[in-house]
């Protein structure tokens, strides 16, 4: 076996005031047997563990400081520096989540110690009649008015809300305020940050009969007061057969993400270059071949994420359902290219 192969991994269940258990319910995870409200399972923590081969029990963050540019990518390298690119989650909203905005790069390498912005987009797995979220401002506003509808508790009547199905792709810039509503549950892709300001928590008290804590001013600094110029993407079809389909649902510089349909025992072969690739299962059960003459094997099942080091090379996916591949462009990516030509309002 090659020093770097398929990577395993672990995910981190973390609980949350607005969490459930439909993440176990609708069979992506396995959750703690007690009642506690899981709100996220992150999928590329560099705390999590690699379940796999000769790196099995090394956290990913260890396993980055060890091997470097063979694991993530020179192209990742290039945007993010010698450190894990991206950071992929399952989202359960049971409550609706705060009005939030994340800050870009720049900002926050000067405000929050060296530390990456967000960029991060949405891929909703179920939503309940009615579901929404929050995304941007019904119409042009001002700082001035968006603090004083935080003091008063109304911010409610200057941002819009848009109401979202199963399969809808919602692209989220660093700036663009926004929150994720109860009843839905999505899979988020996002700049490995974990910088977040709170704007606006609807009037609502912790446990401990206290308000959370809010980051007004921060946010203020940084968000766009602009109504979105487009808040679900059109995803672009990039191969269509009858081994598979594939399509670019969202693409900007700093990831990415396409989606793979594969038909019964359907066959992908394709290499990793530049970047790392993350792999999760939307419900396809498949087996990754890889090596001289794809004599090594591992397998991939629903709710499950793997990371394809850079250094990998050539693999091949074999199964059937749905996947995501997701990594760091080049700016010759065809796929980026294509998609920024069905969304121009949403090219970065």
């Amino acid at each position: 076996m090659s020093l770097l192969y398929p990577l395993r991994l672990e995910s981190s269940l973390h609980e949350t005031i607005w969490g459930g258990r439909r993440l176990e319910r609708d069979s992506w995870k396995q959750l703690p047997e007690d009642d506690t409200a899981i709100g996220e399972s992150w999928e590329t923590e560099i705390s999590n563990r690699i379940l796999n081969g000769p790196h099995a029990g090394k956290t990913l963050g260890a396993l980055v400081a060890e091997q470097g540019t063979p694991l993530l990518g020179a192209q990742a390298v290039a945007i993010f520096g010698e450190r894990f690119p991206l950071l992929a989650k399952f989202i359960d909203a049971n409550a609706q989540l705060s009005v939030q905005v994340h800050p870009k790069d720049g900002y926050a390498a000067r405000h929050e110690h060296g530390k990456l912005g967000k960029t991060e987009y949405w891929y909703i797995l179920a939503a309940e009649p009615g579901a929404s979220i929050v995304h941007g401002f019904e119409a042009e506003t001002t700082s001035e008015e968006v603090r004083q509808a935080i003091q008063d508790v109304t911010l409610e009547s200057l941002m819009h809300a848009e109401t979202v199905q199963t399969g809808d792709v919602v692209f989220v810039p660093a700036g663009t305020v926004h929150a994720i509503g109860a009843g839905i549950l999505l899979y988020e892709l996002q700049e490995y940050s974990d910088v977040t300001y709170r704007m606006y928590d609807y009037g609502r008290l912790t446990a401990a009969g206290k308000p959370r804590e809010l980051h007004i001013d921060r946010s203020l600094d940084v968000s766009h007061y602009t109504v979105s110029p487009q808040i679900k993407m059109r995803p672009v079809v990039l191969h269509s057969s009858e081994q598979y389909e594939e399509r670019c649902l969202v693409a900007c510089k700093y990831f990415v993400s396409r989606e793979l349909k594969l038909q019964a025992q359907g066959v992908v072969e394709d290499r990793t270059t530049d970047s790392c690739v993350i792999l999760t299962s939307l419900g396809a059960t498949l087996a990754i071949a890889y090596g001289a003459d794809f004599v090594e094997h591992e397998t991939l099942k629903r709710g499950e994420t793997m990371i394809l080091p850079a250094s990998l090379g050539e693999y091949r996916l074999q199964g059937q359902g749905l996947l995501l591949r997701s990594y760091v462009p080049s700016a010759e990516d065809a796929a980026w290219r294509l998609w920024n030509q069905e969304n121009p309002e949403s090219s970065l």
